[in-house]
């Protein structure tokens, strides 16, 4: 499974949900990263300047870590990849990865939602937990690049038909049922 939707859209949060209720781990490139950033490895370095410019970090960085993850033993029963991919690029290198490994997606989850609420909630959490990335200026640069690079996939992956739109405003709740009933075929 994928999860997309604009930053700071709840992807993050209905991974982890979904994922724990499914008995899959969500794979989240974003979480990765920062926690290179924390730990101050090279690839959070490197990382770190990308995404504090509201920039993407360079496919073949990131197309090699989720390439590593898929292959841990915890991702053989699924998984969910939140944050990748992001370009179409990305696309066909998880195509690739996919085959190698005998793999298929199932379903995309797009949580849509509108702009000006996310950049007030993305706003909020940057207070909340001290988030460097997330000021207005980056934040709107953000959904930016998720306009230009990013929409697209969901096209594609509306014409391979497994792309489910699920309304990404409301409660937690609320969007997991919605989640849950897309997820259940419903």
């Amino acid at each position: 499974m994928i999860i997309l939707g604009a930053p700071g859209a709840g992807k993050g949060t209905q991974a982890k949900i979904l994922t724990d209720s499914l008995g899959i781990p969500a794979i989240s490139t974003g979480a990765i990263f920062r926690a290179n950033i924390a730990e101050g490895t090279e690839l959070g370095q490197v990382a770190k300047g990308y995404m504090d410019r509201g920039e993407f970090v360079p496919d073949e960085i990131t197309d090699a870590l989720v390439k590593d993850r898929l292959h841990q033993d915890d991702a053989d029963e699924g998984f969910l990849l939140d944050g990748y991919p992001r370009t179409l690029a990305q696309v066909g290198a998880l195509d690739e990865i996919l085959l190698e490994q005998g793999k298929l997606l199932d379903i995309v989850i797009e949580l849509v939602t509108e702009k000006d609420a996310l950049v007030e909630r993305l706003l909020k959490r940057a207070e909340i937990e001290g988030r460097a990335d997330d000021t207005e200026e980056v934040i709107r640069r953000r959904m930016e690049v998720y306009v230009e690079q990013t929409k697209p996939l969901s096209r594609v992956y509306e014409q391979r038909g497994i792309l489910a739109q699920v309304d990404g405003l409301g409660t937690v709740e609320e969007v997991q049922a919605r989640i849950q009933a897309v997820v259940a075929g419903e």
